[in-house]
């Protein structure tokens, strides 16, 4: 068994102690080394050659965003962050981060789970590529586009990620004008962070973005966000598409399931239904994507290339329920001429 080397960087020496500690319990996770600030951390990337880098952001001398920025171009490597700097995550993963989860409040009593779910965003992240951060060819340029006709309520997008998955997000919808068709996205995320990423994007696009409520109504020019922990089904009613949001098992090991989601929009929308398949690890979204395919809606697959992990498109294209695989830079376009190709 090959072992994922990690240098936890975090200027708290209990959180440090805590994660060396708790990552014993996993023979495929060794912590090579720890780091209190910024300049030791890269001293130390530079001498230990971590595989991966798990990353505060409120630290001394240099923010962890700051350090990313800094980092990158020099050591790309797949950094996790864990922060109780919710509203920072995000900017993190703009500097090239691959995944991050919320530092708990209090680091006394049992912390199994939390060392866990660490455990297993660290063996994520190893796998992770950062190809499709060159993503687009430098003579390509990437403007807002628009539909040629007001969008019909009737047509539907859904799209599914993981990790990678936000930045993702953010480069398809921020590509578009306000007369887009509804948009309804599952992007597997702690809790917490699913209204946050939301108000992200609402506030970059021309879109208008919220975590969805039970009730809402999907409507031209907006985007619905399943909220973490809940899962998003798309309703057809005499309203139009509505959405139910609800508790539930986890479903292809995920909630909310992308799986779910597709599931609900074959049956919602089928021929109407656009469904696409982003950056992930896993399966989940790879039998929903079937579902839309057969019920004779149109499904985007993004190629490996691009992808930071090429695990949920890989599963999909595997499946046959992928029509096209396009790089990252090329699916919006490819959305907006499947349906101008239905208006004509």
């Amino acid at each position: 068994m090959t072992e994922i080397r990690v240098l936890a960087v975090d200027d708290s020496m209990l959180f440090r102690e805590m994660l060396t500690k708790g990552m014993k319990r996993f023979p495929d996770i060794k912590v090579v080394g720890v780091a209190a600030d910024p300049f030791d951390a890269k001293d130390k990337i530079v001498a230990l050659r971590p595989d991966v880098v798990t990353l505060d952001i409120e630290m001394p001398c240099m923010d962890g965003i700051k350090f990313l920025h800094n980092l990158m171009p020099q050591y790309p490597l797949p950094v996790v962050i864990i922060s109780s700097l919710r509203e920072s995550v995000f900017e993190a993963m703009d500097a090239g981060a691959v995944d991050f989860l919320a530092k708990p409040d209090e680091m006394s009593g049992n912390m199994d789970a939390f060392v866990g779910e660490v455990a297993a965003k660290i063996r994520v992240a190893s796998t992770a590529k950062f190809a499709f951060r060159k993503d687009a060819p430098k003579d390509i340029k990437l403007h807002a586009m628009e539909l040629g006709v007001p969008a019909d309520p009737l047509d539907l997008v859904a799209i599914g990620a993981s990790t990678g998955g936000t930045e993702a997000i953010f480069s398809v919808l921020t590509k578009y004008r306000s007369n887009m068709p509804g948009f309804v996205i599952v992007q597997h995320m702690p809790e917490g962070f699913t209204k946050l990423f939301a108000k992200r994007l609402n506030s970059s696009t021309a879109l208008r973005v919220k975590e969805a409520e039970e009730g809402d109504e999907v409507r031209p020019g907006m985007a619905l966000i399943a909220p973490a922990g809940r899962h998003m089904r798309v309703l057809d009613s005499e309203r139009g598409y509505t959405i139910r949001v609800e508790e539930g098992a986890k479903v292809s090991g995920h909630r909310p399931s992308v799986d779910v989601l597709f599931d609900s929009v074959a049956k919602a929308a089928g021929h109407r239904a656009i469904g696409v398949i982003l950056t992930g690890m896993g399966a989940d979204g790879a039998a929903g994507l079937k579902k839309i395919a057969d019920a004779g809606g149109y499904t985007i697959g993004q190629d490996e290339r691009s992808s930071v992990v090429y695990g949920m498109p890989m599963a999909a294209y595997l499946t046959g329920a992928v029509m096209v695989q396009l790089p990252l830079y090329r699916i919006p376009d490819e959305i907006l001429r499947k349906l101008e190709s239905r208006s004509q």
